[in-house]
């Protein structure tokens, strides 16, 4: 926390997206940035002059975030600028300079550099102090966390780039590599991708722009994005929230030496346990450097259409460490992991339900019988579903986690059986639908039982809603198989 200041109470800007975009709680805080870091991938450059970090939710761009500082972690910094975007104050076009003495976060209060800020004014007049357009801006604020895991005794500069106009950029971003050239001062620019998009789509424009950046010509950059834009793309709103924050960023590391743009790592949100497909957010981690690097942009998580090979005794662990990892993360942190590192063998989509039993007891089960996503991400989302959204149990505590095992169904495609002398006990999987009434039993079901096929129906016919023998008349039946396995056989 700030000393006390003998001139007066101190200007501190509140915590505004905190319990939004972050965890609300410290120590839960904590954890989820120190969760991401562990998870990060590892340095791959030298003499990082600036970074490009996301500033969406952390369940979303957390990883990515966190990708981006994991490659400056090592390095000492005695302030921060953090370039923001200008969501909140659409007549505001110029460089917002925050005036007061620190921005709150749940882990404490990081003060402002009032001396680099008076610099900074003083050698640009597009530089202006304005509280009010950082008062609910909070692409500045998501970054500061983990500042403060990382480099705890450093100050901050909060800026809000007030409009994508490359003169003003370009002369902000001469002033800023003028000012702190020869200090030990880290640059962020905190930007999110494409908007709003559908999956594919995001992929496609993120790529271009990734590419267009890792150019290192602002120019280059601001066309690329102004083309995007002129293409229509479905839903697509924006292609770089801060398409200003990115062009002063480059700027100043050019004036400061930089030589090549590193892109990290990229996913959008439809990657993550909790997002859909069809309306995304584009995420990149980027560091600038003063070393020549290659343009080669990492593919994202998924989807990938793979071989769709038969799955390996490290392919089922692998997916059921996932699963465990997914609860356990919320759990603690209130965030998702970002599921990366599997093999190609788990990267079509294929149905798939996640059974957690505690003691032997049924605690949860969900499932995705027609897949909309590639099996090692859907297995987050049901893994989630089974440990907190069926409707038969409570949420899954973490003081009972210990107790309970995972156990994974992969499933087939599911076919059309016309009698229902077809279905085989312990092999097939089972869906009655009668009406608008529907329900399935996993192969495993009736085995564990000791149901003969038409006491499974019974049983199936009643958690339908229906009468036991409602399946006997007007009744449509599918079926698929499953590959079981479960924790307890890798112990």
């Amino acid at each position: 926390m700030l000393e006390q200041n003998p001139r007066g109470p101190l200007s501190v800007r509140p915590a505004a997206v905190s319990g939004r975009f972050y965890p609300e709680s410290a120590p839960i805080l904590k954890r989820a940035v120190e969760a991401y870091l562990a998870d990060a991938l590892p340095v791959c450059v030298h003499n990082p002059l600036a970074i490009i970090a996301p500033h969406a939710g952390y369940i979303y761009s957390g990883q990515i975030c966190a990708d981006a500082y994991n490659q400056i972690r090592h390095q000492a910094y005695d302030s921060v600028v953090i370039l923001g975007t200008n969501h909140t104050s659409p007549r505001f076009d110029r460089i917002a300079l925050f005036p007061g003495d620190g921005f709150e976060t749940p882990l404490g209060v990081s003060r402002t550099d009032k001396g680099l800020q008076a610099e900074l004014m003083r050698v640009n007049p597009d530089c202006v102090p304005d509280a009010s357009v950082h008062a609910q801006e909070h692409s500045v604020e998501v970054q500061i966390p983990f500042v403060q895991v990382l480099f705890p005794q450093a100050t901050i500069v909060p800026i809000v780039v007030g409009r994508p106009d490359p003169a003003l950029c370009r002369r902000f971003g001469k002033t800023l590599a003028e000012v702190i050239k020869g200090r030990r001062v880290l640059i962020v620019a905190s930007t999110d991708l494409s908007h709003y998009p559908s999956y594919g789509d995001a992929v496609r424009v993120d790529r271009e722009t990734l590419h267009a950046l890792s150019s290192m010509n602002p120019e280059t950059f601001h066309e690329t994005l102004s083309s995007l834009a002129g293409r229509r793309i479905a839903n697509l709103h924006t292609e770089a929230c801060g398409e200003g924050a990115i062009l002063a960023a480059m700027t100043a590391a050019l004036e400061l030496g930089a030589r090549g743009a590193r892109i990290i790592s990229y996913a959008n949100s439809g990657d993550i346990a909790v997002g859909e497909t069809d309306r995304v957010v584009g995420y990149g981690a980027v560091v600038f450097t003063g070393e020549k690097q290659e343009t080669a942009i990492p593919a994202g998580p998924g989807p990938d259409d793979g071989p769709g090979a038969e799955l390996t005794t490290e392919d089922k662990k692998a997916l059921l460490t996932f699963a465990r990892k997914t609860i356990r993360w919320f759990l603690d942190t209130r965030t998702v992991p970002l599921a990366r590192g599997f093999s190609p063998n788990v990267r079509q989509p294929q149905g798939v339900f996640v059974t957690l039993k505690k003691n032997g007891q049924l605690r949860g089960c969900i499932g995705r019988i027609v897949p909309d996503a590639p099996l090692y991400r859907l297995v987050g989302t049901i893994a989630l579903q089974s440990a907190f959204h069926d409707p038969r149990f409570k949420p899954v505590s973490a003081n009972e986690l210990g107790d309970i095992e995972i156990e994974m169904s992969v499933l087939t495609p599911a076919r059309t059986v016309a009698n229902y002398k077809d279905l085989v006990v312990g092999r097939d999987g089972v869906i009655l639908q009668k009406g608008n009434r529907s329900a399935v039993f996993l192969p495993q079901v009736a085995l564990e039982q000791g149901w003969s096929r038409e006491e499974m129906l019974d049983a199936l016919a009643m958690k339908a809603g229906l009468s036991r023998e409602a399946w006997r008349e007007g009744a449509r039946f599918s079926a698929f198989q499953a590959i079981v396995f479960s924790e307890t056989a890798f112990h």
